[in-house]
């Protein structure tokens, strides 16, 4: 009796849309930094520069308090972390 062995899961590539250098506007560069990047990176740095500078709130987590570098950007001083990558994609293209 011979024992058919499964195939590995094949490993996910990731996405060519996600992954294309994205310019960045002056409002986000700000915070960012100018150079283009992927779309993931853009919210990586995003999420480095919020915890850099305590901008979480501390009561409801899911906030994001705007300091004046990211108002400009949120047009309001709280968003939530899904509104948030809806607003930064603004300042992408």
């Amino acid at each position: 009796m011979a024992t058919a062995k499964k195939a590995a899961p094949a490993k996910r590539a990731p996405n060519a849309a996600f992954m294309k250098p994205m310019n960045i506007s002056p409002e986000l560069a700000a915070v960012i930094g100018a150079t283009p990047i992927p779309r993931t990176e853009v919210t990586k740095k995003i999420w480095e520069y919020i915890k850099k500078n305590n901008l979480q709130d501390a009561a409801n987590k899911r906030n994001i308090n705007a300091d004046d570098k990211l108002k400009v950007i949120f047009g309001k001083p709280q968003v939530t972390m899904f509104e948030m990558t809806k607003l930064i994609s603004a300042h992408l293209s």
